[in-house]
């Protein structure tokens, strides 16, 4: 039995490049022209039997819309999707937006535009400048007669709108958005706020403490209206911590000149901010259990790096050289206050710590007053480390010779007399000192000035360091601090 089978077919285009005579392209086959075989094109028709050996050819049928000008619309509040992309069948179709369907989600143009999405399973997470909200993907939500929300599939790509409790956004800091586990960080410079959304809603983690701090940063950024200050924002995943970097906006905006920038992490463990960092990152991100920052725009100079402009990718924790970022070694320094019985005038007598050997204190200062003409203090001498305070009586003149001399005045590294500490000296296991004043005399004082061991305040503020030599660049740790104090009045 015979069968008639139809037979489809497309139009071809050959297109070739060829040259004249003054080596000018020309996009056409002329004859007597030499084709570039390298620069040839054969191009199907898109339409089946669009016109069989015809001399010319049209666009045909159109199905959508042509729009009397090809400026663009710009809609800062609204989302627009395309198109499906199936890797599997091939099909690609994010090229299309036919206007007939309904594509198109607009926002509460009040909040301000968008300034990130972030797709999370099948939720969308919306930050505008002043709200946040979640879009659910290719489902809808009903709501019960009790008021509680049912998710139902829909044919919707983006669903309904639900915004998140609480007046806070994004501002205009896209930059600063991290997210770890089920948790994203953000911050709002229009409202002050450090921000951590999670399964309870949003949270301001700034107020942990810091709240006057970032007020006081954030209104800094935008001290210089010509060019606004920028936030940084990532997650450390070794330290499980979020990492946020305020630059200021001034002519110091590329270099890494303190006062300039403030790098700091949150830690969710403690709820609190837990370190400040001597670096001034360009974008923070992790990758494979790794943390990495970037840095450029003259940090070559400040971080000794040959070429001023050098770009690079740093890796953080990674080999044996601790306080050290971008090639630059930097101090740590931990600052704690001592405050017990805050109602009390104390005397503070020692000082001592829990941890590794290196530490030093660099200031012990207590609360100020304003009685004698202005605001005083009770200042302490700085204590050295173990290493560092350590010294000999030279049996020769009584004087007290320092290790770096040992060799010079008794022939050996290790003489063989007592050693003696100005510093921490080692006990339990544990590292203590005395304090001594080192206050000016005032009017009034029984007994003042460093007569007087210890300091005297209803609180104390001490700053320790690491020193210069022991264990350069290696680990030290600080565990716990404390000081003995006995009461002076109430």
């Amino acid at each position: 039995m015979a069968a008639i089978i139809e037979v489809k077919y497309f139009n071809s285009f050959l297109l070739r490049k060829t040259v004249n005579s003054t080596d000018v392209p020309v996009w056409y086959k002329t004859a007597g022209l030499t084709p570039n075989s390298e620069r040839n094109w054969i191009i199907e028709e898109s339409r089946i039997r669009g016109g069989y050996n015809n001399t010319s050819v049209d666009f045909g049928a159109r199905a959508y819309l042509a729009a009397e000008s090809n400026s663009g619309a710009i809609l800062s509040n609204s989302l627009i999707y395309s198109g499906i992309l199936n890797s599997r069948t091939g099909t690609n179709n994010t090229n299309q937006f036919p206007v007939g369907e309904d594509i198109t989600r607009s926002l509460d143009p009040s909040n301000g535009s968008i300034q990130k999405l972030y797709a999370e399973n099948t939720n969308l997470t919306i930050l505008q400048e002043n709200k946040v909200s979640k879009a659910l993907i290719d489902k809808d939500a009903i709501y019960s007669a009790e008021g509680s929300s049912i998710t139902t599939s829909g044919a919707q790509v983006i669903g309904q709108v639900v915004p998140y409790g609480g007046e806070y956004g994004i501002s205009r800091d896209p930059g600063s958005f991290a997210v770890h586990g089920y948790r994203k960080y953000f911050t709002d410079k229009n409202r002050n706020a450090v921000l951590r959304l999670s399964s309870d809603g949003i949270t301001e983690i700034s107020s942990y403490g810091m709240k006057d701090f970032f007020r006081d940063k954030f209104a800094e950024l935008d001290l210089n209206f010509s060019q606004i200050g920028k936030i940084v924002g990532g997650f450390d995943v070794h330290t499980k911590t979020y990492v946020v970097s305020l630059q200021n906006s001034n002519s110091l905006q590329n270099s890494n000149i303190a006062g300039t920038y403030n790098t700091l992490a949150f830690d969710e463990s403690v709820k609190g901010w837990v370190s400040r960092y001597d670096y001034k990152p360009d974008q923070i991100f992790s990758l494979k259990n790794n943390y990495f920052t970037t840095f450029s725009g003259g940090m070559g100079t400040q971080y000794s790096i040959p070429s001023a402009d050098f770009n690079g990718l740093y890796k953080h924790y990674f080999g044996a050289n601790y306080g050290k970022f971008y090639g630059k070694a930097v101090d740590s320094l931990v600052t704690t206050v001592f405050n017990p019985k805050i109602s009390l005038s104390k005397n503070f007598l020692t000082i001592g710590y829990e941890g590794s050997s290196g530490w030093e204190t660099n200031s012990f200062v207590s609360d100020t007053t304003g009685t004698y003409g202005g605001a005083r203090f009770d200042i302490a001498f700085p204590v050295k480390s173990y290493d560092e305070g350590e010294y000999v009586i030279n049996p020769a003149n009584g004087q007290p010779v320092v290790p770096a001399n040992y060799q010079t005045t008794f022939g050996t590294p290790n003489p063989p007399y007592t050693k003696m500490r100005a510093g921490f000296d080692r006990k339990e296991n544990k590292y203590v000192s005395n304090i001594k004043n080192n206050s000016a005399p005032r009017p009034g004082e029984v007994i003042y000035g460093e007569a007087l061991s210890g300091i005297k305040g209803m609180f104390a503020t001490v700053t320790f360091s690491i020193d210069a030599t022991t264990n350069t660049l290696g680990k030290k740790e600080l565990f716990a601090v404390a000081s003995t104090y006995v009461e002076s009045s109430y």
